[in-house]
């Protein structure tokens, strides 16, 4: 849950800081301009996936993984507790706004080396453990909308419900952090991590003793043109098959990708060539979903202003529903899998979802422009965020689920590496298209 903690927690905070950020009316004139800081948290938050997913190669061979977990986890500490400082602090709209912005930068690009260091990790345990990391990821956003839920409740003034607000995620990382500094004392946790250091040593030591000898015999097949009938089979043995009494031909070792014991990998466009279509999902939903929320999703105002319901409206049918409804989508997944990777009604499906976009922008949202208002009531809209987001979650689990059912055992870990590239696309995709799409409401 701690992974996604910088994303949920200024994501649910976008009221506040647009409140901070709004132009002032003077004499009914708007004066200032508009920071559109919805569109620009979005992008900010997203690239810095994508820029690290194609960097973790060079990242994460230099870095060990205890600097990598814990330093991520200590910088994103200091940048929550400089968050929540700067909401008794005084300062001009346009520092404020390149000091979050700034803020939000760098803590989602830690945040992005804490998630991708931490599949690693839990890629060392049972599978079992991998499912409810994804479950706890899927649980942050929840948590942030119930802290934002608490904070309203409380009543107190705004500056103190932010503050409070913002040293939430500041105890959430110092028990991840905490929690991380305990891990390998677990016995549990002991016997896994070290049978995954022995396996990476023994291989290499494979690899090491095995890789002279097959070069040298096949250079050797190559000088004497197979003329005395040796071969060099696939774990570097050399047979005579004339001396053996085979009247067959020499028959060269399977070298390459083919290779019959399986351990040759293959290369990133054949792999690509069988997972495009789930690449392709993954990506799509995520540009449908963040193209729309939250920019759009937060400019929805209810059809009852001027009571307290207008100030839960939001962060229950917004970032609740949302959460609990991607949640429940990516979960449902454990029991339903329909339709099957090898229908064409499930990239149809991933398309179909296109229709959110127009039906979210056709619901209240403020100061709009375009479309028509067609979807006026609070229970509509809050019934478009339950299938939108259930939707989302579903069709990209199930998306990431097909995707090494495709390949061979030996290409998974390719497979996971490219769909973490394509997911990240999705969502830098999406949050650029937000700013066109906003500008048509």
């Amino acid at each position: 849950m701690g992974t996604l903690l910088p994303w949920n927690f200024f994501l649910t905070a976008t009221q506040y800081f647009t409140d901070k950020l709004s132009p002032e009316v003077v004499n009914g004139t708007v004066v200032g301009k508009e920071y559109y800081f919805s569109n620009w948290m979005t992008l900010l938050s997203q690239l810095p996936l994508l820029l690290f997913t194609l960097l973790n190669s060079f990242l994460y061979q230099r870095l060990s993984e205890r600097v990598r977990v814990a330093g991520s986890l200590v910088f994103i500490l200091l940048l929550f507790i400089l968050t929540a400082a700067l909401v008794m602090v005084h300062m001009q709209k346009d520092s404020f706004f390149s000091i979050t912005m700034a803020t939000i930068w760098f803590i989602n690009s830690f945040g992005a080396v804490l998630q991708g260091s931490l599949f690693g990790l839990v890629g060392q345990l049972p599978g079992k453990y991998s499912a409810v990391f994804m479950s706890g990821q899927g649980l942050a956003g929840t948590f942030a909308a119930v802290a934002i839920l608490i904070t309203i409740a409380s009543g107190v003034n705004a500056n103190r419900a932010a503050l409070g607000y913002f040293i939430t995620p500041c105890v959430g990382t110092l028990i991840t952090l905490l929690c991380y500094m305990l891990l390998p004392r677990l016995e549990f946790a002991q016997y896994y991590f070290d049978r995954s250091r022995k396996q990476e040593a023994q291989t290499e030591m494979e690899l090491l003793q095995d890789a002279p000898s097959v070069t040298e015999q096949v250079e050797n097949c190559k000088l004497n043109g197979h003329s005395n009938g040796s071969a060099v089979e696939g774990n570097g043995t050399a047979v005579n098959s004339q001396q053996n009494g085979d009247a067959e031909k020499p028959r060269p070792a399977p070298l390459g990708p083919e290779a019959e014991d399986g351990e040759a990998k293959s290369s990133i466009m054949q792999v690509f060539r069988k997972i495009w279509v789930m690449a392709f999902c993954v990506t799509f939903v995520f540009t449908v979903t963040l193209s729309v929320f939250p920019v759009v999703t937060v400019a929805v105002r209810t059809k009852h202003p001027g009571g307290n319901w207008e100030r839960y409206f939001i962060p229950i049918c917004c970032f609740l529903a949302f959460n609990v409804m991607d949640w429940f989508g990516r979960s449902i997944t454990s029991l339903v899998q329909r339709p099957c990777k090898e229908s064409w009604l499930f990239p149809a499906l991933v398309v179909a979802r296109v229709v959110f976009i127009p039906l979210l922008m056709m619901c209240n949202v403020d100061d709009r422009q375009y479309p028509p208002v067609w979807f006026p009531a609070d229970w509509m809209f809050t019934l478009i965020m339950v299938f939108f987001s259930a939707s989302s979650g579903y069709f990209a689990c199930l998306s990431m689920s097909y995707a090494p059912q495709l390949v061979k055992p030996k290409d998974c870990e390719m497979v996971g590496a490219l769909m973490t590239f394509f997911l990240a696309l999705g969502l830098s995709l999406g949050a650029a298209l937000s700013f066109p799409i906003r500008l048509l409401v």
